[in-house]
């Protein structure tokens, strides 16, 4: 099979399939504040990531690109990300570096969005020059690399094979004129991959945790005859990533994705260290189905949300989130107890 038929069928069963599964949000909770000392009009939404200064902590994470079809998708997707002045991310680009003549659906992100922040976006086996190649295409300003060893294995047509990645990670690190993200897509992170890409100089992670689009589901769609249905509920939610994330949140810029639906998922992820949080399957839809107004509409009642939470607790800044206490609960809590991660220290933050 082709890789723009992958690349439509990805879609295809990213906007069939239902999500399921827990991301962990439902296991923590913020402390109300009754007297907040703060106004909704001084609040603000600016962040970073990689040194590079962003407007909004919400992004747009890589969803497609690579068919011909998708240049419309990635052009409506560069449209909403021009009119809400946030970051976006494109799928995978390894189609185009393939195929020039795919170039455009990737490029068309730039054109709409000449003066927005785009991420490029390749496998973590990416040499520098196919890096260097793939940050040209689309004037990137960031990069992701992405992890996807579950989805590979469950793809027909994937990777088997996974050794040598962290070497090629930090030569693609140390080559590129750009911050790299290194980014799951699905399944989650672990204190034992964290400390790994600390050791390399990464940037920027994004946890990508259980909970949101699951592209071992979509292989398994794709896949004739038994299906890897058990790896469908593989990985760390969300929540559990970026706790066991908190001994790193100094050492590089946290980004949490994976099922974030709300401006309340969001802030729990910025509570956790994060400095941005990323959006696909809850944009996707409502874009897909109802147009660029809609999903303009829906990040901007996002904002709203966000800043009315801030408000809440007290700050003037989301970063301020990660100094508010947060509790955590559940199966998460009894997690991280195994783990040996702290939570007494969060849920007493600021006493």
């Amino acid at each position: 099979m082709s890789i723009e038929q992958r690349k439509l069928d990805h879609v295809r069963y990213a906007l069939e399939l239902p999500i399921t599964g827990s991301t962990g949000f439902s296991d923590l909770s913020f402390v109300h504040r009754a007297l907040p000392e703060s106004d909704l009009a001084d609040i603000s939404l600016a962040t970073s990531i990689g040194g590079l200064d962003l407007s909004s902590p919400i992004l747009l994470n890589a969803m497609t690109g690579g068919a011909g079809p998708t240049e419309a998708i990635n052009g409506k997707l560069a449209e909403l990300a021009k009119r809400t002045g946030i970051a976006m991310a494109v799928g995978s680009q390894r189609a185009a570096l393939k195929d020039p003549a795919l170039v455009s659906t990737y490029r068309i992100v730039r054109d709409v969005n000449p003066d927005g922040v785009i991420i490029g976006n390749l496998g973590a086996g990416a040499t520098v020059e196919d890096a260097k190649r793939a940050v040209e295409m689309i004037g990137a300003d960031l990069l992701h690399l992405h992890l996807n060893a579950a989805q590979e294995l469950t793809m027909p047509e994937g990777d088997r094979s996974f050794s040598g990645l962290v070497d090629k990670i930090r030569q693609v690190v140390e080559g590129v004129s750009v911050p790299v993200i290194v980014k799951e897509v699905g399944n989650g992170m672990s204190l034992e991959t964290f400390r790994l890409l600390a050791e390399i100089g990464v940037q920027a992670v994004d946890v990508a945790g259980r909970g949101g689009t699951n592209f071992v589901a979509i292989e398994n769609q794709r896949r004739s005859g038994l299906q890897f249905q058990h790896l469908e509920s593989w990985g760390q939610t969300t929540a559990v990533s970026l706790l066991e994330a908190q001994e790193f949140v100094h050492r590089f810029d946290l980004i949490g994705s994976g099922g974030v639906l709300s401006a309340h998922d969001a802030a729990k992820c910025l509570a956790l260290g994060a400095k941005a949080v990323g959006l696909a399957g809850a944009v996707l839809r409502p874009l897909m189905e109802q147009g660029v107004e809609q999903a303009v509409e829906l990040v901007e009642h996002l904002h709203s949300e966000l800043r009315a939470i801030v408000t809440l607790q007290g700050c003037k800044s989301v970063l301020e989130l990660a100094e508010r206490p947060l509790i955590v609960r559940g199966e998460t809590a009894e997690w991280c107890r195994l783990r040996g991660v702290a939570l007494e220290p969060l849920a007493r933050r600021g006493l």
